[in-house]
């Protein structure tokens, strides 16, 4: 199924603590200088920093990392100690006396998930995310389940683990297109048993499916918007209910520039971006599927969360 590393330079870091009160962490998609990138937010409840700047029609259309995050709002200071380590690499938006990186952020509720309600992302976990990702190798093994902004991921209503996914799908021209996926969803995965299941429990108050797709395609901003809001159609394929308005649902789309798409005439432009963007969606349910699948049974405090096994 592959992972969001098999497309070449994108890198993944994870910090995390449980125990002690703590059940969160972060996941930090490190790209090569230079990815475009942008983000389609469709969830009713999100919790996000930084995306308004990815809009086609705004200055800047380079990402220089993207951070996941729990601790719902709180959680997004962890964006601040990714930005950090972005500046110390030289990465960002050129200004006089220096650089801005530009560091998106999105996070997930997992608030008291491990007792303490207190106990949140900081922003020295979001440097050490960066600085984890910086020091992977190409060919690394992305982890999944409990690990970064999945540790205190759950699904259905908060009765199951939910995790971090990920999965790959190159195209017959060779690009490339992975995901990386933290599933803390409302819903189920679709199957006999989602339907009873979501409505036999009270809600939870919020809830969110994050998602990073890569591609090293060569896409404008606006095309990585587009590849975006298609990607919806992923989440929408693997859960039972999405979207709605207790999810904060967003998708980032990055775009490496390294393999050029067939633009010879404009129907050759408009099948190789849509045959791309069906993958996006396909790599999307199939990274949230990997998420669910590798979660794992988790015991603290606040209750006991199992695997969700699908009838």
């Amino acid at each position: 199924m592959g992972t969001i590393a098999d497309v070449p330079e994108i890198r993944v870091g994870h910090v995390q603590k449980d125990g002690g009160g703590w059940l969160t962490g972060v996941t930090v998609v490190l790209p090569p200088p230079g990815t475009v990138g942008s983000v389609d937010v469709q969830g009713g409840g999100p919790a996000t920093h930084e995306t308004d700047a990815l809009d086609p029609t705004t200055l800047v259309s380079r990402v220089d990392a993207v951070v996941l995050t729990g601790g719902s709002a709180y959680g997004l200071a962890s964006a601040a100690g990714a930005q950090r380590w972005c500046e110390e690499d030289g990465r960002g938006f050129a200004v006089p006396g220096g650089v801005v990186p530009i560091v998106p952020a999105a996070a997930i509720f997992d608030l008291g998930r491990g007792g303490d309600f207190s106990a949140r992302p900081t922003p020295d976990m979001g440097y050490a995310a960066a600085a984890a990702a910086a020091a992977q190798k190409e060919g690394y093994d992305v982890e999944r389940g409990n690990v970064g902004a999945g540790t205190g991921a759950l699904i259905g209503r908060g009765q199951y683990k939910g995790g971090v996914g990920t999965a790959s799908i190159t195209l017959e021209n060779g690009v490339v297109v992975g995901a990386i996926a933290v599933v803390n969803a409302l819903g189920l995965p679709f199957g006999p048993a989602a339907p009873d299941s979501v409505s036999s429990a009270d809600p939870e108050p919020l809830n969110t499916t994050l998602v990073v797709i890569a591609t090293d395609a060569v896409l404008d901003v606006a095309e990585c918007k587009r590849t975006a809001s298609a990607s919806h159609a992923g989440i929408a394929r693997a859960l039972n209910p999405s979207h709605t308005l207790a999810d904060g649902d967003t998708v980032f789309c990055l775009a490496t520039q390294a393999v050029a798409l067939d633009r010879s005439d404009e129907a050759a432009r408009q099948l190789s971006l849509m045959t791309l963007q069906s993958a996006a969606a396909d790599v999307v349910r199939l990274a949230i599927l990997d998420g669910v699948a590798s979660a794992e049974t988790v015991s603290t405090p606040a209750g006991e969360y199992g695997m969700y096994r699908s009838a």
